[in-house]
């Protein structure tokens, strides 16, 4: 039997990403992997948010809490709905 034939097992992100979220956070971490996708710098989404970019760190290292209107407001800049950051 070929391997393309086989079911392949699913393992959710969250398991894989369990030792990273536990080290900043998940919000955190969805950040960053948006950040990358779009391939902006940290200065960038700050830029694009008009906040400061150690405040961007902050959030992605878990270090600053992401209330609701900031979650609105990364939510407009990756185009996704904002609760994936709250």
């Amino acid at each position: 039997m070929r391997d393309s034939n086989k079911k392949k097992k699913l393992i959710p992100w969250r398991k894989v990403a369990k030792k990273e979220i536990a080290k900043y956070s998940e919000a955190g971490i969805i950040i960053r992997g948006s950040r990358f996708k779009e391939g902006f710098t940290q200065k960038k989404l700050a830029e694009l948010l008009g906040i400061k970019s150690h405040h961007v760190s902050e959030m992605e290292h878990g270090k600053r809490s992401i209330g609701k209107e900031m979650a609105r407001r990364l939510g407009k800049v990756f185009r996704v709905d904002y609760r994936v950051f709250l």
